[in-house]
């Protein structure tokens, strides 16, 4: 079974305010159910993880629950929740009490937004992120290479929730050498904690969108699988997001291409695996 670990849908009547910026124009307008379909049919996919969009309220989990209660290849929904609110506790007990919010698997803040690069050290946050291990669910990170340090401070002092960090921290692939250093540099000590997985997604965006090629995100998709293991990666198309650079299954065939030989149940734990055991999907 394929698994993308890692795609969006949303209603752009919604409100999804980084969509504004020009150079997202081929993105700006709504993606749903019917648009994703087709894409998951041609590259072979047989399940899905449908992540939060960066719209940062409560209602859009209502959306994507919904999209995934009527769905037979949803299997998992990461809603938004903000992890520094004292009332969280309640608001996932409210996500779950929603149409499909039994596919409820993980939470996730946009955390890159965030100017300290050492905000999930606050107390608050911390409290939050036992709130959100004591629910049974992951946490995804969408990150700045910079903020990577504090994310294995929180992995270290907080073993029991499972982390997820999403586009393997978004490293400055497009910086050739001097991006591999600065990422490779921060990667490791976070790698380093058992109760980390990693995504091999939202590559492409992080390259240089005009010449990009498979070549330039080897170098890192080798570093990942050398420091997490093919156990604790899984492949993600950061679908709609990628349509800037590349097509649903040109993003799957360059991972493809990008991944050092692999045995096949290596292989098979990158594309479904994985996720299935990090997300607790249902069969």
């Amino acid at each position: 079974m394929i698994v993308d670990a890692h795609h969006h849908l949303w209603r752009i009547e919604d409100g999804y305010r980084w969509l504004d910026a020009p150079e997202l124009a081929p993105i700006r307008r709504s993606f749903g159910p019917e648009d994703l379909a087709p894409e998951l049919a041609a590259a072979g996919v047989d399940r899905t993880v449908l992540v939060e969009g960066g719209r940062c309220d409560a209602d859009e989990a209502a959306l994507l629950l919904g999209y995934a209660h009527r769905s037979t290849v949803i299997a998992g929904v990461v809603a938004w929740a903000d992890p520094a609110d004292p009332a969280l506790a309640d608001v996932i007990a409210g996500y779950r009490r929603l149409p499909g919010g039994d596919l409820l698997v993980g939470v996730r803040p946009q955390l890159q937004a965030e100017t300290d690069p050492a905000y999930l050290d606050r107390p608050s946050v911390r409290r939050g992120l036992r709130t959100i291990a004591d629910a049974g669910l992951a946490f995804d990170v969408v990150c700045r290479v910079d903020q990577l340090p504090a994310v294995a401070r929180a992995a270290r002092d907080v073993p029991e929730l499972r982390f997820v960090l999403d586009h393997l921290g978004k490293p400055q692939i497009r910086d050739g050498a001097d991006g591999l250093a600065a990422w490779s540099g921060a990667i490791g000590t976070l790698a380093a904690r058992p109760n980390v997985t990693a995504k091999l997604s939202g590559l492409v965006t992080e390259a240089d969108r005009d010449r990009w090629r498979v070549a330039d995100l080897r170098p890192f998709v080798t570093e990942a699988i050398d420091r997490f293991g093919p156990n604790r990666l899984m492949f993600g198309s950061d679908w709609p997001v990628c349509r800037l650079v590349a097509d649903y299954r040109s993003v799957m065939s360059a991972l493809v291409e990008a991944l050092p030989p692999l045995t096949a149940r290596e292989r098979s734990a990158v594309f479904g695996d994985t996720a299935v055991r990090t997300y607790r999907l249902r069969p």
